[in-house]
């Protein structure tokens, strides 16, 4: 799979060399230091408006592999953030834009963060789509971009193959993120270790619950859904969540399964495990203050829904997955 990172330059450098680094080491650095055999899943390149070097904030270049003129095929372009000098950005990436428009409307794969979100509404491709970016600048592309379902209170928004991020390091969430998705979650799990990057380092819901696709046209469950990936934690009923929604339960069931494939209350429960995992990751939580914290209140309740989609009881999982658990590479043994 090919993946091209945009550096239009200006802003901070990190989200464009976090990516490339996240990218390119997936597949690669953990079976490095492990001595297994390298199998890396991306062929990752860069690229500038002309081919040029792309100058950051602090005096940081990017010497990039080519233009974006000279991108012929990819399967993801990634836009970090471009600072805060919109007018200046947009002026010295005309051709970056017009790339993103016409990539766009080949279904390309595309993801933004932080500032980086507001070269995608410019190009014009967030018209009425979900997007997030820095909950400081929502006001502002509020008013510029009114056109955009901005959702800043998400850490990540997905849809019709748009993805956006919040902040500056939000880039290294979307990115495994990405990883995960399309080379499954033990890649991006052992990426994340190798880096040493704590993942997730923020658990909003949004990111949390990203193996839940949002890819279909029916406003109401997208609303429904929002509101799951958001309040997953919180107590409430499928008949309330209907009701909130101005539909019969009979309705909402049928039209939520018609639109992502799952029963309601099966997503849910995908959601409140795949978030369970992580925190049962980190190593930081017992089974009961996990269970409590996606939800449940009912622990064994809980044991067997999470045995139910991972095949393996929460003390188990543990066990097997938590950061202590991980095994040191061998010349650091």
């Amino acid at each position: 799979m090919r993946i091209s990172i945009l550096v239009p330059g200006f802003g901070y450098p990190s989200p464009a060399i976090g990516a490339f680094e996240v990218f390119s080491s997936a597949g690669v650095l953990w079976n490095t230091l492990l001595g297994e055999g390298v199998d890396a899943a991306f062929e990752v390149e860069t690229a500038s408006e002309d081919g040029n070097k792309a100058r950051f904030r602090g005096g940081v270049e990017i010497n990039p592999d080519r233009a974006v003129s000279q991108i012929r095929h990819t399967d993801l372009i990634f836009v970090p953030s471009i600072g805060l000098e919109l007018e200046n950005v947009f002026k010295h990436n005309r051709k970056m834009i017009r790339l993103l428009q016409r990539q766009a409307e080949k279904g390309t794969l595309i993801a933004a963060v932080c500032t980086g979100v507001a070269m995608l509404a410019e190009a014009g491709i967030l018209e009425g789509r979900s997007a997030t970016t820095h909950w400081a600048l929502s006001d502002t592309y509020c008013k510029r971009y009114p056109n955009v379902d901005w959702k800043p209170e998400l850490f990540i928004t997905e849809q019709d193959n748009i993805i956006c991020g919040g902040g500056v390091y939000a880039s290294l969430d979307v990115c495994l993120y990405l990883v995960e998705r399309f080379a499954g979650y033990e890649v991006a799990k052992q990426t994340g270790q190798a880096l040493l990057i704590d993942a997730p380092r923020t658990w909003q819901s949004s990111f949390a619950t990203h193996l839940v696709k949002q890819q279909h046209q029916d406003k109401k469950i997208q609303d429904a859904q929002t509101y799951l990936h958001e309040y997953f934690n919180k107590q409430f009923t499928m008949d309330e969540l209907s009701q909130r929604l101005g539909m019969s339960i009979r309705n909402f069931s049928r039209r939520f399964k018609r639109a992502t494939g799952q029963a309601p209350l099966t997503y849910l429960h995908k959601i409140r495990v795949n978030c369970a995992k992580q925190l049962l990751e980190t190593d930081f939580k017992s089974v009961q203050e996990v269970c409590f914290e996606v939800g449940y209140d009912d622990v064994p309740f809980f044991r067997n829904i999470f045995k139910r989609y991972t095949g393996l009881s929460p003390k188990d999982y543990k066990s097997r997955f938590a950061s202590h658990k991980v095994r040191a590479p061998q010349n650091m043994q």
